[in-house]
């Protein structure tokens, strides 16, 4: 058994009795027993037709918190995860509990300055810049209809169309005034291809194949497309003036020159942070390689199970729910919790390894900064500083995040 791995009896004399008897005055008031009114048959009574065993279940629920508390406190304890509960002996006149408590295991810090770390430059080249401009130019771009034109690629071909596979209809595929872009690969191969060229008014018969690795009924089969373009639609890009900058929301820029600027400081800002998470990650993997600690699994379990929790409410955000996701994705919980094992395991080494370094670097704030961080906090979100408290239980929890903040600052500032 780990050294962070405590087994902690509790023994509870006159709090038992007590939960016994509060149990029994409650129960009492939910039973009828002949003779007597809801609620006032004596405890002899009640005892004689139900035995003290029916208290037993409900007097221990409400001891477990009680016992608990002994332990930590008797023992010096400070979990890190719930324990683990067992009911090793139970009578009329005491309760035995059994706690399994783990602690936060023993770190043995190694080197976490120095570590020579070398932290990239963002650099933005020319190409960079103009592919910039050109993707918020085709996000910008007006779809108009093309006058006697003929479709090329990444046109919008409005057609009408109906497949046939043996001489007979194709079920769902058929449909009208359909807008399709050409190059967007929406259909079967050559579908798109095969309407290149084509004008609106014109009519053509697609002879093609599906794939092998279409569906099961249909893979490999021919299939025949009569198809009819109703309007051919094109994508004009805007010119790059004054206009198109407010657009964009530049409205301090005047000329293609500043527009240039400004994106290569957009996209050096992105790069930027980028790098640093980069330059963050290595300088943790490197000091945590320079660490010792025996993690339990009990405590990665617990940090998937958190993970789990956070990605359910991701995708409850998004409309759906993790039972969802299970059958979409044709995988289980078991299934994630494997794959979230590893970021989990990193994740509760760093934590320990810049608590270590807050540790060792004796890192302390003042009340004043404490109330200062409690403020941006509220500001932040919107909210009273006295209601950010409250969201995080206590100021405890923010000196910590402000010791883990500087901890890690330390860390990024000395290698």
């Amino acid at each position: 058994m780990k050294k962070n791995v405590h087994e902690i009896e509790v023994k509870l004399d006159k709090e038992w009795i007590q939960a016994l008897d509060a149990t029994f005055k409650k129960k009492n008031k939910e039973t009828k027993i002949d003779g007597f009114r809801k609620g006032t048959a004596p405890k002899d009574v009640y005892l004689k037709h139900f035995g003290i065993e029916s208290l037993y279940m409900d007097a221990v629920d409400s001891c477990v918190s009680i016992a608990y508390k002994k332990a930590l406190d008797e023992n010096k304890l400070v979990p890190v995860i719930e324990p683990k509960v067992d009911v090793t002996g139970v009578s009329d006149s005491n309760v035995i509990f059994k706690f399994t408590i783990i602690t936060k295991p023993e770190v043995t810090i190694g080197e976490y300055k120095n570590l020579k770390i070398k932290k990239d430059k963002a650099t933005v080249t020319d190409d960079e810049i103009n592919d910039e401009i050109e993707h918020l130019r085709e996000h910008l771009a007006d779809v108009v209809v093309k006058e006697n034109g003929s479709i090329v690629e990444h046109d919008t071909a409005v057609i009408d169309f109906i497949g046939y596979v043996d001489g007979k209809e194709l079920e769902g595929g058929k449909g009208e005034n359909y807008p399709l872009e050409i190059g967007a690969h929406m259909f079967i191969p050559g579908f798109e291809e095969g309407l290149i060229g084509l004008k609106a008014g014109d009519e053509k018969t697609l002879e093609l194949k599906f794939p092998e690795n279409y569906v099961e009924d249909l893979k490999g089969k021919d299939v025949t497309f009569k198809v009819k373009v109703n309007e051919v639609k094109t994508r004009v890009l805007p010119d790059i003036n004054e206009e198109f900058f407010k657009d964009l929301g530049y409205d301090d820029v005047k000329t293609e020159a500043e527009l240039k600027e400004k994106i290569k400081e957009d996209i050096k800002h992105k790069k930027e942070h980028v790098i640093e998470d980069e330059f963050v990650e290595k300088c943790l993997e490197k000091a945590a390689a320079n660490m010792k600690v025996d993690i339990n699994e009990e405590i990665i379990d617990e940090e998937i199970h958190r993970m789990i929790d956070q990605y359910a409410n991701q995708l409850q955000m998004q409309g759906m729910n993790i039972e969802d996701y299970y059958k979409m994705t044709g995988t289980t919980h078991d299934d994630l919790h494997r794959t979230m094992a590893p970021e989990a395991e990193k994740r509760v080494k760093y934590r320990y390894l810049i608590e270590e370094i807050a540790e060792k670097e004796n890192l302390q704030f003042t009340e004043e900064e404490i109330k200062n961080r409690t403020e941006e906090i509220a500001k932040q979100y919107g909210i009273t500083a006295e209601e950010v408290v409250k969201a995080y239980g206590s100021t405890d929890v923010i000196e910590y995040d402000l010791k883990m903040h500087k901890a890690l600052e330390i860390l990024k500032e000395n290698n």
